[in-house]
């Protein structure tokens, strides 16, 4: 059999049970976008594949190669496609087409647990508890369902994944599921390196933090960083710093690769990808960096600043509360949020109001972040101001700087 498949974990999940199911029989190849449609055209295009089953998973072909495949399956050669991605959802037209987003228990699928699911159905496979334990850390990371889970071991799973040689990693997972067939785990070695991992991790998302920049592209309110490593971690995290933006951009100018990730709702990154040609999931997609994309994404970013991070350890000037709090941007223009005398929350930007009304302190403050570009103002910044623009000591300030920043709001917007 041929397999063409992605080169992320979920894709060599798929490469794992075809190796179990078909042995040394099994040919891989692991694609991208970017090859997978000159890879498969010219296996096509060879006389001597005629008879190999072919299976195509967790990638989608290109129009033209999908009638190069539909004229395969006319003439009765083995064919068969398995994805999970909505942006594949045309191919469930054909009977040689399996794409399943979800599961009838509204489990997200993924492409080696179909694939796994699809074998057993048609006799290549038998059911193996320990497989089906290391499928599900494969889908439960793939999905993002490990972090609504709290499951640090299908994180850790797609970390050794990326650590290890391919062929290193494939070796010892064949040999561990075979040895024990009634359960999944990894070794005490295979951990303690993993914990040296999470450190590297922790430290690259903090510089790249500190590189991000934010704007508007096409409507949405985006962060661009460049990056090349741990780009699932460094999206969720960036996300969850910045959960203004709409999305995280992730640049890889080396490897001519843009990332999409976002987590929220109402935001589908895969749809987005596919005006620059790319795909992939509703929370995390991506495509080549198309001459379009490097000028959006690059070109007219260049000059931004980065965004700033809030401090962690403010006391005065912190978040929702009842005497306002200030933010600050590039320009030196200074706003606050505070609590409307009726209900909800308002702003005052450059010492004005805004007519505006927000019903919680966190759309206020989304507001203001997408807007004019702010962060939480430092304490020790902060404090100093106020004690020079009020003409009195950090004491006394301290000793009663409630009051005192609301009185100092109220002044400030009856003067205007």
């Amino acid at each position: 059999m041929k397999l063409f498949t992605d080169i992320d974990l979920d894709g060599f999940g798929c490469g794992l049970v075809a190796k179990l199911a078909y042995g040394e029989k099994t040919d891989i190849s692991y694609c991208s976008y970017r090859n997978l449609n000159q890879r498969v055209e010219n296996f096509l295009e060879n006389p001597a594949s005629k008879n190999n089953e072919i299976y195509i998973t967790d990638l989608a072909v290109n129009e033209n190669v999908e009638k190069k495949l539909v004229k395969r399956s006319n003439e009765r050669h083995p064919i068969q496609i398995i994805d999970h991605h909505v942006t594949a959802m045309h191919f469930n037209q054909y009977k040689w087409a399996l794409v399943k987003i979800e599961y009838e228990d509204g489990r997200k699928t993924c492409a080696t647990s179909l694939f796994y699911d699809y074998l057993v159905q048609h006799h290549k496979l038998e059911r193996m508890k320990s497989l089906e334990e290391f499928i599900d850390l494969v889908r439960q990371y793939d999905t993002w369902e490990w972090e609504r889970n709290n499951n640090i071991a299908a994180k850790r799973l797609n970390d050794l994944f990326y650590i290890l040689e391919r062929e290193k990693f494939e070796e010892e997972i064949l040999k561990r599921l075979r040895e024990n067939p009634t359960s999944f785990s990894l070794s005490e070695k295979e951990n303690l390196l993993l914990d040296i991992e999470e450190k590297k991790i922790e430290r690259y998302i903090y510089s790249k933090s500190r590189q991000l920049v934010q704007t508007f592209v096409d409507g949405f309110c985006v962060g661009i960083v460049h990056a090349e490593q741990y780009l699932s971690e460094l999206g969720n995290a960036l996300n969850k710093l910045y959960p203004h933006l709409d999305m995280i951009l992730l640049l890889n100018q080396g490897g001519k690769k843009v990332g999409f990730r976002t987590i929220h709702d109402h935001i589908d990154v895969s749809e987005y990808a596919t005006r620059f040609g790319g795909g992939g999931h509703k929370k995390a997609s991506g495509c080549e960096m198309t001459k379009e994309a490097f000028e959006k994404f690059v070109v007219n970013v260049f000059s931004i600043p980065p965004i700033k991070a809030d401090p962690d350890h403010n006391e005065i000037n912190v978040k929702e509360t009842s005497y306002g709090t200030s933010y600050e941007n590039q320009k030196g223009e200074f706003t606050y949020i505070r609590p409307n005398i009726d209900k909800g929350y308002e702003i005052i930007y450059d010492r004005k109001k805004l007519n505006q009304n927000f019903e919680t302190f966190w759309d206020a403050e989304k507001f203001v972040k997408r807007n004019y570009n702010s962060w939480l103002r430092f304490d020790t910044e902060y404090v100093p101001y106020l004690c020079k623009e009020l003409s009195i000591n950090e004491n006394s300030f301290r000793g009663d700087f409630k009051n005192i920043i609301k009185n100092h709001l109220n002044i400030l917007v009856s003067n205007k």
